[in-house]
């Protein structure tokens, strides 16, 4: 946990300092102070006594006030931006884009790209949720975990779980103990391992991005901040979340092939299981949205959809859309088709 030092003030009549000055000076508050009438000196004293008491504390309320203030705030942007979903729960999750390559001495890097059909953060609120063994079925059991440092948006956790993996016909357990930095600010997550062993290096970052999904009813202007995004779509417009791993495996001996191919497919089919299991779990909360939809609430968002096409002027782009919007129409008219 972080740990405020609260520093007193106080004012002390009889306190010789070794410079000269002050000592002069504390003479002169004594001698001014004991000429006062008695109940103004304990007027005095009680008064003194309650700054010195609230010259640390006050300041620690006030960062605390801070934090609970920017909390609100941001959990009100949330709702607002949930709001949006609600009212047009529409989206198609598509693949995710792996990208694996292999540096000399390490098994591999990772580099995954997603986009996510929720904003931000309730996207990073799946990735941090401490019960997140629900979603990622890969982690068997957590075995400890530990919050090191927390001062409101970010936190330093010691964590050690249990994990799953499977390739072809084969799965297994294996024991992952990191320290994990995780910052609202920013939405990202860094982890990285405790001790190093049969691993050298194991480590990487989890970061989830903006993406203005009704960007398009901006047309001609390309929104580049929420504020300009929120104006141009008066409010309705969804945010939904660009999702990127980025993790690095470096062995302390690298096995050779074949070795090295089958650990470098389990490490791949590993992270293609977590980012397919958190994208079900973002569709699972948008199916809550659309199941509290009517048919006249599905056909005013489809409605919306056909006047993002007439806003578009490229012929082939105003062609795929109306494409899309005819299956998607009859996806929520016939889900039994």
């Amino acid at each position: 946990m972080g740990e405020s030092e609260v520093t007193k003030s106080s004012l002390s009549v009889n306190k010789n300092e070794k410079n000269g000055s002050p000592r002069v000076l504390n003479s002169a508050i004594s001698s001014f102070f004991l000429q006062l009438p008695h109940k103004f000196q304990n007027a005095l004293k009680s008064h003194l006594s309650k700054l010195a008491k609230n010259d640390g504390t006050n300041g620690v309320s006030s960062v605390q006030r801070n934090k609970s203030a920017s909390f609100i705030a941001s959990e009100a942007e949330l709702h607002e931006q949930l709001r949006a979903w609600r009212e047009n729960p529409s989206w198609v999750d598509n693949p995710s884009k792996i990208k694996v390559t292999v540096p000399k001495g390490s098994l591999c890097n990772l580099n995954v790209e997603v986009n996510a059909g929720l904003p931000p953060d309730a996207v990073y609120n799946i990735v941090i949720d401490p019960d997140n063994r629900r979603v990622f079925k890969n982690i068997k059991e957590v075995i400890s975990r530990k919050v090191l440092v927390d001062e409101g948006h970010r936190q330093v956790v010691e964590l050690e779980q249990a994990a799953i993996w499977r390739f072809l016909w084969w799965s297994g357990t294996i024991s992952v103990h990191v320290f994990v930095d995780q910052n609202r600010e920013d939405h990202s997550m860094k982890f990285k391992q405790v001790k190093t062993g049969f691993m050298k290096k194991f480590e990487g970052c989890w970061r989830v991005e903006p993406l203005f999904v009704d960007e398009n009813t901006c047309y001609p202007i390309k929104p580049k901040t929420k504020e300009e995004y929120n104006a141009c779509t008066r409010g309705k417009g969804r945010i939904g979340s660009r999702v990127t791993l980025q993790q690095v495996l470096e062995p302390a001996i690298v096995p050779p092939p074949p070795i090295s191919w089958y650990l470098r497919g389990i490490t791949t089919r590993t992270t293609e299981m977590l980012v397919n299991d958190l994208l079900a779990e973002t569709a699972r909360i948008r199916g809550g949205f659309e199941a509290g939809m009517s048919k006249g609430e599905l056909q005013e968002a489809s409605d919306e959809n056909q006047n993002l096409v007439g806003d578009t002027s490229d012929i082939k782009e105003r062609w795929l859309l109306r494409r899309k919007n005819a299956k998607q129409n009859r996806r929520r008219l016939h889900p039994d088709n």
